[in-house]
């Protein structure tokens, strides 16, 4: 799987996106929370025609990106000290950090606790909230997961092969051609119904590995109120 970086320019301005190519038929373009593009194309496919349709899609995906980092301020990198909050499950959360002779995280009260050895070491304090919440993903995503797949006629036929969590840079989500199921692992920091809609639309990939009509059509049905919680995941996230 080989990824470059392509810009082309649009009127007075330039686009630059990260090309990917992979054994599939169509093109899809994506815009990321973080505002930068994805493109993913057939591995045969010639640049100038992934030119081409990016460019047909230039006004759609600065409209993304405008929409993204209006919230950019929103979200300021965290600093891992008591009283900052933290989103988990789509609530906020306040810091508390307590000097403690065992290492957990823990909710207590509307509070994230967090008791380590080091509770001045703002690298320790972090690294076990990162494992909180890795911990928490998995258990919360495969739970969700099973959910999910019974808003499908045959939910058996969408049952992913396995579930990788991971970070992930433009995306919240992929579903791999052996149907492996990739969650960004920031993705525990939404709301249920948010990550729901997610792993959905990926689900929805087991059969469609595209995002044209019959996608959709697939997505309007058995979740008919995604954009809803599309929006609601962008705006909680961005």
């Amino acid at each position: 799987m080989n990824a470059e970086t392509v810009t082309l320019s649009y009127g007075k301005s330039l686009i630059s996106f990260r090309l990917e190519r992979r054994d599939r038929k169509t093109l899809a373009i994506s815009v990321g929370p973080n505002a930068e593009v994805e493109v993913v194309a057939p591995t045969n496919a010639p640049l100038e025609k992934v030119l081409e349709k990016v460019r047909k899609r230039a006004r759609w995906i600065q409209r993304q990106q405008r929409f993204f980092i209006q919230f950019h301020p929103r979200t300021p990198e965290r600093q891992y000290v008591a009283g900052e909050t933290h989103l988990y499950l789509g609530r906020q959360y306040r810091l508390k950090v307590s000097p403690h002779i065992q290492q957990q995280v823990k909710l207590y009260r509307g509070r994230l606790v967090v008791q380590s050895t080091k509770p001045k070491n703002r690298d320790v304090i972090r690294e076990q909230v990162e494992q909180w919440y890795r911990d928490r993903a998995r258990m919360k995503f495969l739970e969700r997961i099973a959910i999910c797949q019974d808003r499908f006629p045959d939910p058996a036929a969408y049952k992913p092969a396995g579930l990788v969590i991971m970070q992930l840079r433009q995306r919240w989500g992929s579903m791999t051609p052996s149907r492996k199921l990739i969650l960004n692992k920031a993705l525990i920091q939404a709301s249920v119904d948010a990550i729901d809609y997610v792993i959905t639309h990926e689900l929805c990939h087991v059969r469609h590995d595209h995002h044209g009509s019959a996608f959709f059509g697939l997505l309007d049905r058995v979740m008919p109120d995604w954009e809803r919680r599309k929006y609601k995941l962008e705006r909680q996230l961005a």
